[in-house]
C-alpha cells in the first residue's frame, strides 16, 4: 500500500472501483437496517437460513435465464428465501421440533438442493456459468453498473419501505400482542417484514456471498444496540457501521488485490460491533468493568469512614488518629483494601495522614455519621414494619444504607418519627 493507492481510491476517479464502492456501501446499509428488527425480534440465525435458502432460488434463475441475469437471480432468490421461511414455520407449527431444529433442518434442505443444481449447471457446458459458484463466498469486486443500477434500485425500494412502515415494523418486533390488542394488523405487517428481510439477503449475498451473509444483517445491529436504547438511532448507527464497512472492505480489497471484498466487508463489520461491545459508553465490557470498579471502591471508602465513627463513638472522641491494624481490629479489610481506601479519602479530604496515622477531617465525620444513621434507621423500618427479629437485621441494613438518597433518608426520618435509639439501644446520630 502507498500514498498513491490511497488517493487513488478515495478520490473516487475510477468508474469501475465506484461501482463496487457503492454497491457495497448500499447493499451494507440496507442488510444493517433490515437486520435490526430481526435482531429484535431474536431471530438472528433467520439471516443464516435464508442465505443458504437462496441459493436454489439463484441456480434456477441461472437455468432460466441462461445468464447471470439480475433481475432473474434476485426474483427466484425471493421467492425461494420466502418458501424456506414459511417451510420452516410449518414444521414448527405442525410438529414438535423447535425452532432451533426447524431453522436447521430448513437450511440443510435447502443448501443441499442449492449445491446439487449448482451441480448440474457446472456439468451444463453453458459457457455463461462460471461465476455462478461464487454466490457461495460473494464476488462484490466483479459487480457490474447493470448490476448496480438494479441492485440499488431494489436497495433504495427496501429502505423506502422501512421508513415508511417505521413504527409498524418497530411495535412488531418489539410486542406483536400490543400490536393486536389496538387492532394493528399484525400478520400483514410480519408478512412486510419477512419479505424485505428476505429481500436484503438476495442482494447482498452479491457482496458477502451465502456463508457470510448472516453476519451482514445481524452484525451491525448487535454493535448498534450497545450504543443507543432508541430504535431510530439504532437503526442509523447499524446503517453507518454496514456503510462503513462496505466502504473499508472494498479499500482493503482495492490495495491487496488477491483479498476478496465480502471477507474484509465482515472483518470490518466485526471489528466495528467489537469497539462497540468493549467501549460503548453505559453498555460496553469496559464502561460495566469501570462502573463495578467505581462502585466497590464507593462502598469501600464508605465502610472505612463508617468504621472510623464506630470506633470514636463510644467516647464521642472523633479526633484520634488510628493505624491501619485499629481499623481492621474493628472491622476486616484486606491490606490492599484498606490502603486503596485510605489513600482514597486522603485525596477527598475526607481523612488526613500525620505519620502513619489517619484522623477524620470534619466532612468525613459527617459522611461517616450520615452512614450510621442510615444503617441504624433500616434496622428500625425493617424491625417495624416487616417483622423481621432485631439479630436479622444487619446484614439487609448494612447492603441499603449504601443505596439511599438524601431524599429517601429524609422521608425515612420522617416515617419513622425521627427515634432515638435502634433495635439494639444504640443512639442515632442526627446533624
Amino acid at each position: 500500500m502507498d500514498l498513491q493507492d490511497i488517493t487513488t481510491f478515495f478520490s473516487f476517479s475510477n468508474h469501475s472501483l465506484n461501482v463496487v464502492i457503492l454497491g457495497t456501501v448500499l447493499l451494507g446499509i440496507t442488510t444493517a437496517v433490515v437486520g435490526c428488527f430481526s435482531f429484535l425480534q431474536k431471530r438472528a440465525l433467520i439471516g443464516d437460513a435464508i442465505s443458504h435458502s437462496i441459493l436454489p432460488g439463484v441456480c434456477v434463475g441461472f437455468m432460466l435465464s441462461g445468464s447471470k441475469n439480475p433481475v432473474y437471480l434476485i426474483s427466484f432468490s425471493v421467492l425461494s428465501g420466502l418458501l424456506s421461511v414459511y417451510f420452516m414455520d410449518f414444521i414448527k407449527r405442525k410438529s414438535k421440533l423447535k425452532n432451533d431444529t426447524a431453522l436447521a433442518v430448513t437450511l440443510t434442505f435447502f443448501f443441499g438442493v442449492g449445491l446439487m443444481l449448482l451441480s448440474v449447471i457446472q456439468n451444463s457446458g453453458n459457457a455463461a456459468q462460471s461465476g455462478v459458484d461464487q454466490f457461495l463466498f460473494g464476488q462484490a469486486a466483479a459487480m457490474l453498473e447493470s448490476d448496480l443500477i438494479i441492485y440499488g434500485t431494489v436497495c433504495l425500494i427496501t429502505l423506502s419501505i422501512v421508513i415508511i412502515f417505521f413504527k409498524a415494523f418497530s411495535l412488531v418486533s418489539f410486542d406483536v400482542n400490543f400490536g393486536k390488542s389496538i387492532g394493528l394488523p399484525v400478520r400483514l405487517y410480519q408478512f412486510l417484514l419477512t419479505t424485505i428481510t428476505v429481500i436484503a439477503v438476495a442482494v447482498g449475498i452479491q457482496t458477502v456471498g451465502v456463508v457470510l451473509m448472516a453476519a451482514m444483517l445481524i452484525t451491525p445491529a448487535s454493535g448498534a444496540r450497545f450504543w443507543t436504547n432508541n430504535m431510530r438511532k439504532m437503526v442509523l448507527i447499524a446503517g453507518v457501521f454496514g456503510g462503513l464497512s462496505g466502504v473499508f472492505g472494498a479499500f482493503i480489497s482495492f490495495i491487496l488485490p488477491n483479498m476478496p471484498t465480502g471477507p474484509w466487508v465482515i472483518v470490518c463489520l466485526s471489528a466495528l460491533t467489537t469497539i462497540s461491545i468493549l467501549f460503548a459508553p453505559n453498555r460496553g465490557i469496559l464502561y460495566g468493568i469501570k462502573t463495578k470498579k467505581n462502585w466497590n471502591d464507593k462502598l469501600n471508602k464508605e465502610n472505612i469512614l463508617k468504621a472510623f465513627y464506630h470506633i470514636g463513638e463510644p467516647e464521642q472522641d472523633f479526633e484520634k488518629s488510628l493505624s491501619q491494624n485499629d481499623v481492621i481490629f474493628k472491622r476486616y479489610f484486606t491490606s490492599k483494601q484498606l490502603s486503596r481506601g485510605l489513600k482514597q479519602l486522603k485525596k477527598e479530604n475526607k481523612l488526613t495522614e500525620i505519620n502513619g496515622k489517619w484522623t477524620l477531617t470534619l466532612s468525613g465525620l459527617k459522611e461517616g455519621k450520615r452512614l450510621a444513621k442510615i444503617h441504624r434507621l433500616w434496622e428500625i423500618y425493617l424491625t417495624k414494619y416487616l417483622n423481621i427479629a432485631p439479630d436479622h437485621v444487619h446484614d439487609d441494613a448494612e447492603s441499603i444504607e449504601h443505596v439511599i438518597t438524601p431524599e429517601l433518608e429524609k422521608e425515612l426520618e420522617k416515617m419513622l418519627g425521627y427515634p432515638e435509639k435502634d433495635p439494639h439501644e444504640k443512639e442515632i446520630p442526627y446533624e
